[in-house]
């Protein structure tokens, strides 16, 4: 099978999300660790300046956000599927609504002073202070959560959450494993990892016992590789042709223009290039780098933001 290469870090919520995804799908992947903070100068050779945790690497072309890795995993491995058919749109629903108002809930609230170093733990004060002024640039503007509304908001979706799983179905959506295991899941596992906060989950059975189903797929079977061995592989190889592909216009921008792509929520850093790819659901650009040499940047459609450059 293609050679899956996986740029993450341990903690990383989203992270944990693709890798509960590999043990579902029971895939082979390629360990790349990256900094938890900036500077990170491989990830921007492959990228062109997106940041965010985590990315796919497939030779010459880099798959960003978990939402469009997801994807891109159904692609190459169908089976089984993280979108079955009894809930599919329902499923790639509450998935969104979990990687942005889930988790943008389970965050300030994990990440409140009485857990903080404990979440981070290893950090001498000197790391500490650079993470806190990394994520201060990288949230910009975004507001953030006051640790009681955080609070509050989690233990009423906790609550539903519970009650989804009462009467008895081994998964958020019923008899079948889908997108919204995953995407709910990840944010939960974040704060179970904090012992001075986790014990808001205790009162939730019905949720600990589904987390217990999600962690039991395991993480699929992984080896290790350097990120300037990544950087070379990707310098060695092909992007995948483009040619062919039907081509959705909805900014009145053709392809082969120069544009810019960012994200339009946090980490609002610009990726230019020419556009190749115009999907439904994906939007991807041609860069070349002095290291990686011609790359392939995809997005997913949904968050992020598409402008003809200049």
């Amino acid at each position: 099978m293609t050679q899956l290469i996986f740029h993450h870090y341990p903690s990383s919520p989203f992270a944990e999300k693709i890798r509960a995804i590999f043990g579902f799908k029971g895939l082979r992947w390629t360990s790349v660790h990256i900094p938890m903070i900036m500077p990170k100068p491989d990830v921007i050779a492959l990228t062109g300046g997106y940041r965010k945790t985590p990315l796919l690497q497939i030779g010459a072309d880099i798959y960003c956000d978990s939402a469009l890795i997801a994807d891109v995993l159904e692609r190459l491995a169908p089976t089984p599927t993280l979108y079955p058919a009894e809930s599919a749109g329902m499923a790639r629903i509450v998935a969104q609504w979990a990687d942005s108002t889930l988790f943008w809930t389970a965050i300030p609230y994990t990440l409140q002073p009485a857990a903080f170093q404990h979440s981070l733990s290893g950090m001498t004060p000197e790391q500490l202070k650079a993470f806190m002024a990394d994520r201060a640039a990288f949230r910009g503007n975004a507001p953030i959560m006051q640790v009681p509304e955080s609070t509050g908001a989690l233990r009423l979706y906790l609550e539903q959450f519970e009650a989804q799983l009462a009467d008895g179905r081994p998964w958020l959506l019923g008899k079948a494993t889908s997108i919204a295991d995953f995407s709910v899941y990840h944010s939960l596992w974040f704060v179970r990892r904090v012992p001075p906060v986790a014990g808001i989950l205790e009162p939730y059975r019905h949720v600990l016992a589904w987390m217990e189903r999600v962690q039991a797929l395991g993480n699929g079977t992984s080896e290790k590789m350097e990120s300037g061995e990544a950087i070379a592989l990707a310098a060695a190889s092909k992007p995948s042709s483009t040619e062919g592909e039907a081509f959705l216009d909805l900014h009145g921008i053709a392809r082969g223009e120069r544009v810019t792509v960012a994200a339009t929520d946090y980490g609002v850093d610009p990726v230019e290039g020419e556009l190749v790819l115009s999907r439904p659901n994906e939007i991807a650009i041609r860069r070349v780098d002095p290291r990686a040499g011609e790359v392939v940047v995809h997005f997913p459609r949904i968050g992020f933001r598409l402008q003809r450059q200049g």
